[in-house]
């Protein structure tokens, strides 16, 4: 797939400072992959074609990818690092998405609504139809593969909504669930929605997570807390193009007239620093 001369460019010098300086990690977010080259209808979804590209791409500019948790230890990590994350826990991300990152050498994290594993999503969204989920057992062979397996809430709830009980009952028993039937440790979570309140960062904190992800943008360690990780989206939309300014600018917004804003003011912030 084509990217045009100056996305190119920008690529180039995407991912090269250290996470020291606040420009960290790009943690990129994924929910559905839908099979064939067509361009699936919820914005949420991603081909497989288009999927597909983007794993190429990463791997020809010598890009590491890794889990997560593996932002727990940020400063020991290569330049050109990306954090791979899928939501929810759909099943067509186990052979159109898992598989591709397998045979590739790569690694990601999926966040899993607890209650739904081996069965069918049971939250309801205007946009997203109801959909098949992964079973423990697939979970189970993504892991042992090491890939890594979060929490996502049990039921995909908005915790901002809930009260101090119920927002414990959700993170708790996401974790618990997971571990119980995966026999492994969960580490991570991630915010249904990205929406989150102090209560539900706290009760996350208390779980014993390390590691949350948010649906604000910015690089790794725009955010000192490591509660809130900050993610890009990746669209159905996306060009090839998006794709590369998106790991260069580490936001899900990368139209030509944002980039030329953020450009702009880059200029008049140092004209007038000097």
């Amino acid at each position: 797939m084509w990217i045009d001369p100056l996305s190119k460019r920008l690529l180039k010098n995407a991912g090269l400072i250290p996470a020291t300086q606040g420009r960290g990690p790009v943690v990129l977010m994924y929910h559905s992959i839908t099979p064939g080259k067509g361009r699936p209808v919820p914005k949420w979804s991603v081909s497989e074609r288009n999927f597909m590209a983007q794993l190429d791409l990463l791997k020809s500019k010598s890009w590491t990818t890794i889990c997560v948790s593996d932002l727990l230890r940020s400063d020991s990590l290569p330049p050109r690092t990306v954090a791979i994350t899928f939501d929810d826990g759909f099943a067509d991300n186990f052979e159109h998405a898992f598989c591709h990152l397998r045979d590739r050498g790569m690694t990601a994290t999926w966040f899993v609504v607890s209650r739904d594993v081996g069965g069918v999503s049971g939250w309801t969204d205007a946009d997203v139809p109801v959909r098949s989920m992964l079973s423990a057992g697939q979970l189970h062979e993504m892991a042992m593969a090491g890939m890594e397996i979060g929490a996502h809430t049990r039921t995909h709830a908005r915790l901002p909504e809930l009260s101090r009980a119920e927002i414990e009952e959700e993170v708790i028993g996401s974790k618990k669930e997971l571990e119980d039937a995966l026999n492994l440790s969960i580490k991570s979570f991630a915010y249904p929605y990205g929406l989150f309140n102090e209560e539900s960062v706290e009760a996350v904190r208390e779980a014993g997570f390390q590691i949350a992800c948010t649906t604000r943008t910015g690089w790794f360690g725009s955010d000192p807390d490591i509660l809130r990780v900050r993610r890009v989206a990746v669209f159905s939309h996306d060009s090839l193009s998006a794709f590369a300014r998106k790991l260069a600018f580490a936001t899900s917004d990368v139209s030509w007239q944002t980039i030329a804003r953020y450009t702009a003011g880059r200029i008049k912030s140092r004209f007038f620093e000097k």
